[in-house]
């Protein structure tokens, strides 16, 4: 895992892996943005299909 905050991507799931523990950041250069529904209308619908578990803890 790189310990690069993106300042582009702020994320508060601190359980991905790609979450920068000392700020509420992404690590990652972009993420993958999908849905679970097949016509999206709100906020509850879309996915971080970048998000990988954390094996440990921040």
């Amino acid at each position: 895992m790189s310990d690069q905050m993106n300042p582009h991507i702020h994320c508060t799931v601190s359980q991905c892996e790609h979450n920068l523990c000392s700020a509420q950041f992404c690590t990652l250069d972009q993420v993958q943005i999908d849905t679970h529904e097949s016509n999206p209308s709100v906020k509850e619908c879309v996915d971080c299909a970048s998000f990988r578990k954390r094996s440990g803890c921040c």
